[in-house]
């Protein structure tokens, strides 16, 4: 046989929540009295764990037990991940992608320069170091540059990121 009371206040003492918590549940339409006036405890229990919000109630099941948990600790983890991400933007950690883009290309740029220049700076202590003609050497050396940067050029045309 169910065990019953009359008494709100004894409902809320044997489910661990408060008599105010009871009035509410019973207001709102979550539990609801027999029809002779007394409360089912064994009824009550059931009907407060089913409709209890996640995180909310001493009666609700754990978070992850219930879709609506499962959702609110899905918003909770995007809502903290836009705070670290906020968080390192502050701080300078991240950078705007085409700022980025822009570093990158002024970076490359700057190194190609150096890199094809540098024939023309080396060739005559080369050609010195080896007895040989300094145009000779600055001519040799540019081509093997070019071959070099083409080659480069051809590695990574096809690893663009995508947009």
């Amino acid at each position: 046989m169910p065990e019953r009371t009359t008494s709100a206040r004894e409902v809320a003492r044997r489910l661990g929540v408060s008599h105010t918590a009871i009035q509410k549940a019973e207001r709102v339409g979550r539990i609801t009295r027999e029809p002779d006036g007394s409360w089912d405890i064994d009824r009550v229990r059931r009907d407060m764990t089913e409709t209890a919000r996640p995180g909310g109630s001493p009666l609700a099941p754990p978070m992850e037990a219930t879709a609506l948990g499962r959702l609110t600790i899905a918003r909770l983890a995007l809502r903290v991940e836009a705070q670290r991400l906020a968080l390192d933007r502050s701080k300078g950690r991240l950078m705007d992608i085409a700022a980025a883009d822009a570093r990158i290309d002024e970076i490359a740029g700057a190194m190609r320069d150096a890199v094809l220049n540098w024939p023309a700076r080396v060739s005559g202590q080369i050609a010195a170091q080896i007895g040989a003609e300094p145009h000779l050497v600055q001519t040799l050396l540019q081509e093997h540059v070019a071959v070099l940067l083409n080659d480069m050029a051809d590695r990574f045309e096809g690893r663009a990121a995508p947009r």
